[in-house]
């Protein structure tokens, strides 16, 4: 992973400084909460419905040990003990002191961790695939295109104050596990027809009270070409885009209502003027970060410790089943932690369990964890003789659930439980899902399933990507939860369809419920998934599960 340098240390160093002044100054009355408020989110501080929030950025959600100790040490010392990772592959500390923020930051630029950029109208966290420098299937490790865009988006003096908030990932896979095509601006690390490595450049995904997909603005781009490029992008979106109205400022807007050829037109010609003052620096920046992400040494043992505990415990075996993925290291393993063991709040973790897995990277898997947008934790290297071990320590702190990619893997904002923006609760929705489907024993049965739950129209629960979508929302002073079907986050992303009108909070487990016993009465056969049943059979059956009323009346 990426090591700072002096400047990325004084850097931080001086940006706490500062910000420990201005909270002086808030707390001494010397600032209004308003004169304050774009100062905080400068650096992550947001104020939530009961207390402060600081959102911690985990850069393409790499992380190592000592790293993960410290995410512990804040969460015990000035929090409640636990932390809540976000769909951003943030962490978020919800009930911190605003005197002890600046303290907080400064434990954070001990491990070379920081909040900046994590809110305001700026460019955000850059995300990326959490199997990056592990999966199979990869054209290279997309991470050192990710810190370059960080470092190069970090203070950018024009794009300090954008219309709106700016959302990058980079992918270099096959599969997408980055959601490519829900961000604002997306690079894809592709290969053309002459092997030669380029970027495919996607622009104005997002999803929101106006959810659409990203489209192919730069089908390749020379690898010489990315940072010049993608600033033309973030310069014809800050003068061209919406200062007028805040719900159509996002990029997706502007591309929207100017054409997507108009806005490649635009580019182009900034870009032309931009390139010249590229003059190679940023390929040698680069090639300096690239050298960061070198692979860890592989170990060739046998893992004959993985074979014995697979055929002799079930329970081993069914975990392995479910949360391994395969390793581009034939005796490795990629082994994805759930953080949403049935009736838990899905994304949190404890400072004990934080812990735990710092000394499992450690002692296991070379040292790195990552974070992924599905709010789970990563160990990326781990050989397979060492997964029996790593398992039974899980399962003493409760992160040994077995349900990666099932109907209780849910992503879940946090809702009206805490966000002063939420309409209505997620969390207890979530948790009452997980906890019947549990009782029904029927979530291996069911097989690979995506529900996505927000508690308001700003989509930070990824509702519309969801197999099954759910979006709570305020009916009259009411808790009311649309459904959505048939949404898809992957290489294949398509914004799910609204199924009818909303149900009340108390009836929306049961919804839940009767779709899932739909889908299993249609599917052709074990291995035919949700969604692939409900792209062939559309609609029809699965609205009449959910509203059987209707459907009489409709029948008679």
């Amino acid at each position: 992973m990426y090591k700072y340098n002096d400047f990325d240390e004084a850097f931080l160093r001086t940006r706490t400084a500062q910000f420990r002044k201005q909270v002086e100054r808030r707390i001494n009355g010397n600032l209004t909460e308003d004169e304050f408020k774009p100062l905080r989110l400068m650096n992550g501080v947001y104020l939530q419905l009961h207390a402060y929030m600081l959102r911690v950025a985990i850069p393409y959600g790499t992380l190592n040990s000592k790293q993960m100790d410290k995410l512990a040490y804040i969460a015990e010392k000035w929090d409640k003990g636990y932390g809540h990772f976000t769909t951003r592959q943030n962490i978020q500390y919800n009930w911190p002191k605003l005197s002890d923020i600046p303290d907080m930051l400064d434990a954070l630029a001990d491990v070379e961790m920081h909040a900046n950029q994590t809110s305001g109208n700026t460019i955000r966290n850059v995300t990326s695939d959490p199997f990056a420098g592990a999966a199979i299937d990869e054209i290279e490790d997309p991470r050192p295109v990710a810190e370059l865009l960080r470092q190069w988006s970090t203070d950018h003096p024009e794009f300090q104050f954008l219309g709106r908030k700016f959302k990058i990932a980079v992918g270099a896979s096959k599969a997408d596990r980055a959601v490519l095509k829900s961000h604002d601006l997306a690079v894809n690390i592709v290969q053309n027809d002459e092997g030669q490595t380029g970027y495919q450049i996607l622009v104005g995904g997002g999803l929101g009270r106006t959810p659409m997909v990203g489209k192919v603005l730069n089908e390749f781009l020379p690898r010489e070409d990315l940072l010049p490029y993608v600033e033309a992008v973030l310069s014809v979106y800050n003068l061209l885009g919406r200062r007028d109205n805040k719900y159509k400022a996002r990029i997706k807007i502007t591309v929207h209502e100017n054409g997507l050829d108009t806005i490649r037109a635009l580019v182009d010609e900034r870009f032309a003027e931009l390139r010249p003052a590229f003059a190679g620096g940023d390929q040698e920046l680069l090639a300096e970060i690239s050298e960061y992400f070198t692979p860890p040494e592989f170990s060739d043992a046998p893992y004959k410790e993985y074979d014995e505990a697979y055929q002799s415990d079930p329970v081993f075996r069914a975990w392995a089943d479910t949360n391994l993925a395969p390793h581009k290291q034939s005796n490795y393993a990629i082994a994805t932690i759930s953080l949403k063991a049935h009736g838990e709040t899905p994304g949190d973790a404890t400072s004990e369990q934080m812990r735990v897995l710092a000394r499992l990277a450690r002692e296991y898997a070379h040292d790195e964890l990552r974070i992924s947008h599905e709010q789970n934790v990563i160990l990326p290297h781990v050989h397979k003789s060492h997964l029996p071990a790593i398992h039974a320590e899980l399962r003493t702190v409760g992160l040994a659930t077995a349900n990666i990619g099932l109907i209780s893997d849910i992503i879940a904002c946090p809702g009206m439980d805490y966000c002063a923006l939420a309409t209505a609760r997620s969390i207890p929705v979530a948790q009452k899902i997980a906890e019947r489907f549990d009782e029904l024993k029927l979530e291996h049965e069911i097989g690979a399933l995506k529900i996505k739950i927000s508690g308001c129209i700003n989509a930070c629960g990824h509702h519309h990507v969801g197999h099954i979508g759910i979006l709570g929302l305020d009916r009259a002073g009411v808790e009311n939860y649309q459904i959505t079907l048939g949404g898809d986050g992957t290489e294949t992303t398509v914004i799910g369809e609204r199924a009818g009108p909303g149900f009340a909070y108390d009836e929306i487990v049961p919804a839940i419920e009767r779709l899932i016993e739909a889908y299993l009465k249609v599917r052709l056969g074990h291995d035919e998934t949700f969604l692939a049943a409900y792209r062939r059979l559309g609609m029809v059956p699965f609205k009449d599960a959910l509203y059987p009323e209707a459907a009489k009346r409709n029948a008679a």
